[in-house]
């Protein structure tokens, strides 16, 4: 997949995510015409709730990986300074958005759509299986049900 100047906005924002959120690894990840993935790592004890799922929110436990899927185009802002997936994710949509609309010269545009997928990764396996279909979405891309 080659990047336009968006798909660099949205790669260097990625990266950069590790900088801002110490408690975090970037893993696998691939930038999309109109879509995101990628794997996060928690390297870090945090969280201001008790550890576990809850309805549309994420704090996962220490060592513990997350998968990130994400549809463009829609803008979230950063609400919350919390250290869990949901707010590293905010953090980054802002990041891009703001970036993106500084371009386009779109202040307050949207980017993003207004959710995501998440998912706690497990075990090996589900990793393994998870890396795999970022690895080989590029490949997949003329079968998205969403390519134009």
């Amino acid at each position: 997949m080659r990047l336009n100047e968006y798909g660099d906005i949205v790669a260097s924002e990625w990266l950069r995510s590790t900088e801002v959120r110490l408690e975090i690894e970037c893993g696998e990840f691939v930038v999309m015409p109109n879509h995101f993935h990628g794997t996060v790592y928690i390297v870090g004890a945090y969280g201001n709730t008790p550890h576990g799922i809850r309805p549309n929110h994420i704090d996962a436990m220490d060592g513990e990986r997350a998968y990130y899927h994400d549809r463009a185009y829609c803008h979230t802002p950063l609400r919350s300074p919390s250290r869990n997936v949901g707010a590293m994710v905010r953090g980054f949509k802002s990041a891009v958005s703001r970036r993106i609309n500084e371009v386009r010269n779109t202040p307050g545009a949207s980017v993003w759509q207004r959710n995501y997928y998440e998912h706690i990764i497990r075990n090996d396996a589900d990793y393994n299986h998870i890396a795999e279909y970022i690895a080989n979405n590029p490949q997949r891309w003329m079968e998205d049900s969403l390519h134009p």
